[in-house]
């Protein structure tokens, strides 16, 4: 007798794999694309939303058109995330020029003590350090400073002159 093959699923799970990779496809062709989300996140959305939250995935609905992101956050920020929903989902259909998402989910975890609900959020740009006055700047500064008697009301005197001479004029 022949060898009879024995039914199993793995004919449907190789389906799937291929009309994964279509349909991602067909997504980036209308624009869509997933990784650009994630990678220009702060782009998108601007820093002070990327600092306290990022994207988690999309998913496609059953019937209608466009799609529902996930976002992770922390506990205290969702409930300011979930007013400013309207904006960020018009910031993320804006890049790609259509209705690309159509609902925004908030998924709140906790920043630390569960192993896998730890969020970590790198988005928070780096300030940027202050040049140093001009040594006219400075001098200026002590000069109009240099009559008060008090040495620490004269050194706030003299940063804030160095400050406010240091501005540039607009």
């Amino acid at each position: 007798m022949a060898d009879r093959r024995k039914p199993t699923t793995r004919g449907f799970a190789q389906t799937s794999s291929l009309l994964q990779d279509r349909i991602r496809k067909a997504g980036e062709t209308r624009g869509f694309a997933v990784t650009r989300l994630l990678t220009h996140w702060p782009e998108i959305v601007g820093d002070d939303i990327a600092a306290i939250a990022r994207p988690v995935d999309v998913k496609y609905g059953r019937s209608g058109f466009g799609a529902t992101l996930s976002l992770l956050t922390t506990g205290p920020h969702a409930p300011m995330l979930e007013m400013q929903k309207e904006q960020i989902r018009a910031k993320v259909n804006g890049v790609y020029g259509y209705n690309a998402i159509s609902r925004l989910r908030i998924t709140q975890t906790a920043p630390t003590g569960f192993a896998e609900g730890q969020a970590e959020f790198t988005y928070r740009p780096k300030p940027k350090p202050k040049p140093e006055p001009k040594p006219e700047v400075v001098a200026e500064a002590q000069s109009l400073a240099a009559p008060v008697g008090d040495d620490k009301l004269r050194f706030a005197l003299e940063a804030l002159g160095r400050n406010i001479l240091s501005k540039t004029k607009r």
